[in-house]
């Protein structure tokens, strides 16, 4: 466990607070991330994430793992965003057990699926790297809703909820295009389906930054053959290859098994958006594998 996650909830909020104060105060002392990553939402993000944070010379969100600036805070000074990375300075003083030079990043898993984000990080960081982890978009949906409704966000059954989500869903885009404001409850809480429809964000994604700005992490692939895929980002990000002691999975929800009837429906459904998915990374994803 690291010493921040062993800090009371009373403690680490108060800490967030103080540092995101001083840290719009120094703005300009601080070091923008280099890479960012964006998504999806339970695909292994946070395991990934750890394994980042792991490498010498990477360095997360000061107090976040997302700092959640281009999708729900844009009405914020982009130095609000600024002051919560280390100091360069900082950074400069800081161990160093391995040649070249730090990085920082976030990773803020809305930010693929947010209308807006892409054009937004594209404007305000026009170098920086994406990274977007996909996940079988069955096991991906069934996974969010148990997330949704152990924090209280959804009350409705998994079928329930698959029923409802275009009801839910209707308009909200448009009114978040149309009011950078507007934060739709439905969008980032209720889209099961909706985000797994990969090859729609990774073609937004593109349309803002260049093909060579963007790397695709499967989660199968992650797991399955972690060493491997976690070199491949590695180079991709220009970091040296130091993989950590150990790869792990994080933030896993045990439940009972989705019901065979609505896992074939649900693969009846992505099977248009994996063919466009698979025409975009040139081979089938890793799930239809």
């Amino acid at each position: 466990m690291t010493v921040r996650a062993a800090m009371p909830l009373g403690v680490k909020t108060v800490g967030r607070a103080v540092s995101v104060r001083v840290g719009s105060a120094t703005a300009g002392r601080r070091q923008l991330p280099s890479f960012i990553m964006v998504g999806a939402q339970r695909a292994g993000t946070t395991s990934l994430y750890r394994a980042l944070m792991s490498h010498p010379l990477v360095h997360s969100a000061n107090f976040h793992k997302g700092v959640n600036y281009f999708d729900i805070n844009y009405h914020r000074d982009f130095s609000w965003y600024q002051g919560h990375f280390p100091t360069v300075a900082g950074l400069r003083r800081g161990p160093r057990p391995v040649a070249g030079e730090p990085v920082t990043f976030e990773a803020s898993g809305y930010y693929m699926w947010h209308p807006c984000a892409a054009e937004r990080l594209a404007r305000h960081l026009p170098e920086v790297k994406v990274l977007a982890m996909l996940r079988d978009p069955v096991e991906r949906a069934y996974s969010a809703w148990k997330h949704e409704q152990a924090r209280g966000f959804e009350t409705e059954s998994f079928e329930t909820a698959l029923g409802l989500e275009d009801e839910r869903l209707h308009g909200e885009v448009a009114r978040m295009v149309a009011d950078r404001d507007y934060r739709s409850h439905a969008h980032r809480h209720q889209a099961y389906v909706r985000r797994g429809e990969y090859a729609e964000q990774l073609l937004r994604l593109q349309a803002h930054l260049s093909p060579g700005q963007v790397h695709v992490v499967e989660s199968e692939a992650f797991f399955e053959h972690p060493e491997d895929t976690y070199a491949a980002l590695l180079d991709f990000l220009g970091l040296p290859e130091v993989l950590p002691e150990r790869f792990d999975r994080w933030n896993g929800r045990p439940s009972a098994p989705m019901s065979e009837a609505t896992r074939e429906r649900l693969r009846s459904h992505f099977d248009d958006h994996d063919r466009a998915l698979a025409g975009l990374l040139g081979r089938e994803p890793a799930w239809r594998q």
